[in-house]
């Protein structure tokens, strides 16, 4: 969406409507043929999987007794992260996504739906493809319904005619989008468990950034992120979703896509000034080496039910 819709992104094309959608129908027909590829030529001989990672994150409808709250809800999951599982687990799009692209589709006097469309051998080809789901998430949103007019330009940020608010009072230490919201960690697992089948999940990246350099390394924000959804995790599983792994993100500072070296993600702090780039440990380093080395949290009244 940010490569081929907004232009945000490498490589900053601005296709209005169509861009995201068609990019992501040949990432899933691309992965498809991968996974199809391993199984029938490595699978056998190195016994290794094949999955793929997909970010998203929660929609908690503003007002959860209001059906048309739960609904955008839905769209918003079913936007992000049922755009590409939906057609791995369950073999094509999500029918909201089906629906209101064709309706918005159809008001502009298009002939065809600008959401591509796979054909049965395609979903059959790519119905199943993914041994595991890799689940990066970071953050949450309330969502409820917003309807955009259809004269307006046509984008993937008003198909699904939704608004995402935040409470003021989540904890936000990094940029504008990242929220503390270690609850909507496992309603999504459990989201995944019920739709996908329980697949064999890893979280893949998970993690809280600053943007200003912390004094004296001390990153006590981020030891309660990993605190929370670490602990959300771990009720996941007691709810009987199928976590398997989990990394944090990340174990640098690194160049973070269109925000250069200035967004932080890192348990190390990388001195981009000096030529030689030394690395130092925030104190987040030696809360997470404990987790590992405890394989959990090392103090087990720590974990809250």
């Amino acid at each position: 969406e940010k490569g081929y819709e907004t232009g945000e992104h490498a490589p900053g094309l601005k296709l209005g409507g169509c861009g995201a959608y068609k990019a992501a129908h040949h990432i899933i027909k691309t992965h498809a043929k991968v996974w199809h590829s391993y199984n029938n030529t490595w699978r056998r001989e190195q016994g290794g999987m094949v999955g793929i990672s997909l970010t998203s994150g929660w929609g908690e409808p503003v007002d959860p007794h209001s059906q048309t709250d739960r609904d955008a809800a839905e769209r918003y999951i079913q936007f992000h992260l049922g755009w590409f599982a939906n057609p791995i687990y369950r073999g094509d799009y999500p029918e909201v996504m089906k629906n209101y692209v064709g309706k918005k589709s159809a008001q502009q006097g298009l002939g065809t739906s600008r959401l591509p469309t796979f054909s049965v051998q395609e979903k059959t080809y790519i119905k199943g493809t993914s041994d595991f789901l890799g689940i990066g998430h970071f953050t949450t949103r309330y969502v409820l319904q917003k309807n955009f007019p259809f004269l307006q330009v046509s984008s993937y940020h008003t198909d699904h005619d939704l608004a995402e608010l935040v409470d003021p009072n989540w904890p936000a230490p990094g940029p504008k989008w990242l929220y503390s919201v270690p609850w909507g960690f496992r309603r999504l697992l459990n989201f995944i468990k019920t739709q996908y089948g329980n697949p064999l999940i890893y979280v893949t990246e998970n993690g809280m950034s600053e943007t200003v350099q912390c004094p004296q390394l001390c990153d006590e924000w981020r030891i309660q992120y990993l605190k929370g959804y670490i602990n959300e995790i771990l009720k996941a599983l007691n709810d009987g979703v199928n976590v398997k792994g989990y990394t944090a993100w990340s174990l640098l500072d690194k160049f973070e896509w269109n925000k250069g070296f200035s967004e932080r993600f890192g348990l190390y702090h990388i001195d981009f000034k000096n030529k030689n780039k030394p690395r130092y440990p925030k104190a987040s380093v030696d809360y997470y080496k404990k987790i590992i080395s405890a394989n959990g949290f090392p103090n087990p009244r720590e974990v809250m039910s």
